[in-house]
């Protein structure tokens, strides 16, 4: 094995040659150029996007689809505006199933024909992705109800 000082002793004591017409590279740069090569282009991206969890829908039976309606009905026929929280299904836009968003807030409008409901705070949701409703004076109103 050869002492690498004795081999490059003609060079080693040499001041670093500056370029007088190349601005030296940034350091930032010369750093990237050692980085790992990202052979696969959005690879990382793929990989976080498939572990990325998402929630299946839950179908609704005929009973919690007929209690969810009693309060809708409710909340739409009252006079002034009454606050409730509106459990829904909101659509995974690049995978199968989504995730479930709980919104407070008082119904604003109701479009029957898009079956939208509008909140005060501007939010829209779709009325077959709710799953759930609740609203304490519906809770109220229905206990003190005589049959």
């Amino acid at each position: 094995m050869k002492d690498a000082r004795i081999e490059y002793a003609d060079i080693i004591d040499r001041e670093h040659h500056v370029s007088k017409w190349h601005q030296p590279m940034p350091r930032i740069a010369r750093a990237a150029q050692f980085s790992p090569f990202a052979a696969l282009t959005g690879y990382d991206d793929l990989v976080a996007e498939s572990a990325r969890f998402t929630e299946d829908r839950v179908i609704l039976s005929e009973d919690e689809k007929t209690a969810l309606n009693s309060v809708l009905a409710w909340l739409l026929g009252q006079s002034s505006p009454t606050e409730a929280s509106f459990t829904f299904f909101v659509p995974d836009k690049t995978k199968s199933g989504g995730a479930y968003e709980t919104v407070t807030g008082t119904i604003r409008k109701h479009d029957p024909l898009k079956q939208v409901l509008t909140l005060n705070s501007g939010r829209t949701i779709p009325v077959e992705n709710l799953c759930e409703i609740t609203c304490p004076a519906y809770e109220r109103a229905m206990a003190h109800r005589e049959f």
